[in-house]
């Protein structure tokens, strides 16, 4: 069965540090580049950071450069999301996909797998 599992989300004072993590499973997960979204209630997905199937290349989202640091442990099937300096309105829920075509990914797409999300809130 083929499963995106996010955790690590939770409630965090405004300054604060959270790290996402994403594992795989199901899947060969070295052959899929991998995707953060983040979605509040009645607004549209948008991207938050992506990675390459090696990790060699990277993409951030112009409100999260700087703040947030993608990574993948390929041997662990995992990826992370450090997310420093968080901001209120970085609260959303997060979403990680796989997609093994398309890059960079964006948040428009139907990528080939989804995770169901973790929630992520800053307050001020």
């Amino acid at each position: 069965e083929v499963q995106l599992v996010e955790s690590g989300g939770g409630l965090v004072q405004a300054g604060g540090s959270l790290r996402l993590s994403c594992a795989a499973s199901g899947f060969t997960f070295d052959d899929y580049h991998i995707g953060w979204f983040r979605q509040v209630p009645g607004k549209g997905r948008e991207g938050v950071s992506c990675i390459s199937k090696s990790g060699g290349s990277t993409r951030y989202a112009g409100s999260v450069k700087g703040r947030f640091t993608i990574s993948r442990d390929n041997a662990k099937k995992t990826v992370y999301l450090q997310m420093n300096s968080l901001k209120p309105e970085d609260t959303a829920v997060y979403y990680c996909a796989a997609d093994k075509d398309l890059w960079p990914i964006d948040p428009q797409t139907k990528h080939d797998f989804w995770g169901q999300g973790t929630q992520v809130t800053v307050v001020s």
